[in-house]
């Protein structure tokens, strides 16, 4: 008679059945499951088979129970912003959920709430659901931080502590004003010297750090900077604005913008006024999105490493979730320049 006689359908098979069916002890099986380096590879070859037969599937609840782990990292999902170009997340999610499994964890994404930057925290942080999260807002007043902090969560930070430069939690991030600097020394090297930048506002840290690589990049080779730039929304409304703007006002030969989505705002303007970007104006944008890629004729823009980001963030969290807990330095990856028709 098989093993499983006896069981109906109805009940999922337990350790005791697959250490029955492979005859081995139920030790054995929870090391196959567990810790399968422990096993000689006839041995896990025939749990294994055991375990495919029956359709077992560890108890995560009791492994939870013993290890006080679920294996799962919480992160929080923004609603996408309307009139933009910007998916960098989408591909930030996809790395990171990519490298998570290889490292043995999931991810959990949860709702995000304009209103409330705290929405969904509380209740994964009560109910241990998850063992640690991965925020990616950063920006200056953005409580996701402290909140964490005070409460002794473990969280990697994509985005540098731009409000507290000595905090001492985990973080990654890209070189902004490496990215700008790349784009305006390309665009010089161009032969390029009145070069316009538009991009966020002033309270952005994030768009105050890409604007200072196109100043500074300007300036270390003599050139002005003075009304060639422009603080605005990151919509494509907001680009088309400025950029009209601009080419009234300052007639740049070229555009950095802070990101795609502006950049998209600078290609509209040159359409409207019969100039081709590339040959009569010259544009980057930032974050190389899949828009850049697919406009014509391609939008030359600055690529983050989104891949390593999500690598170097595993390798974090990994130090977080260690036995004892590691805190390594901040990491800061230089990102490149995707060159394309529009420079």
């Amino acid at each position: 008679m098989s093993s499983t006689a006896g069981r109906t359908s109805a009940t999922p098979p337990t350790l005791a059945d697959v250490a029955e069916l492979a005859g081995v002890s139920r030790q054995t099986v929870s090391n196959a499951v567990n810790n399968p380096d422990l096993l000689r590879e006839d041995t896990l070859a025939r749990v294994q088979e055991a375990i495919d037969e029956l359709g077992y599937s560890p108890n995560r609840a009791a492994r939870n129970l013993r290890t006080r782990a679920s294996h799962l990292i919480g992160m929080r999902m923004n609603p996408a912003q309307e009139g933009t170009a910007n998916a960098t997340m989408d591909r930030f999610v996809h790395s990171l959920v990519e490298t998570s499994r290889e490292a043995g964890y999931h991810v959990l994404l949860f709702g995000g709430d304009h209103e409330d930057p705290l929405a969904g925290y509380d209740d994964l942080l009560r109910s241990t659901a998850v063992d640690a999260f991965v925020i990616t807002d950063t920006y200056l007043g953005n409580p996701q931080a402290s909140w964490l902090g005070a409460r002794r969560a473990p969280f990697v930070a994509f985005g540098r502590p731009w409000d507290h430069p000595d905090a001492t939690h985990p973080w990654v991030d890209v070189d902004g004003a490496a990215g700008t600097d790349l784009a305006t020394t390309h665009l010089l090297d161009r032969g390029h010297e009145r070069i316009a930048w538009i991009g966020w506002r002033k309270d952005s840290r994030i768009g105050e750090d890409r604007r200072s690589g196109w100043s500074r990049t300007l300036r270390s080779r003599g050139l002005a900077t003075t009304g060639l730039a422009s603080r605005v929304e990151d919509t494509v409304a907001s680009g088309r604005e400025a950029s009209a703007v601009l080419l009234d006002e300052a007639q740049p030969s070229a555009f950095v913008c802070a990101s795609d989505t502006l950049a998209m705002g600078v290609l509209h303007t040159l359409a409207e006024r019969g100039l081709a970007p590339g040959r009569d104006v010259a544009v980057v944008g930032f974050d190389d999105s899949q828009v850049a890629q697919v406009v014509p004729p391609g939008l030359t823009s600055v690529r983050q490493p989104l891949e390593d980001v999500a690598a170097e963030i595993v390798k974090a969290l990994e130090g977080l979730l260690g036995h004892p807990p590691y805190v390594g330095p901040g990491v800061l990856l230089e990102p490149t320049l995707a060159v394309r028709g529009s420079s």
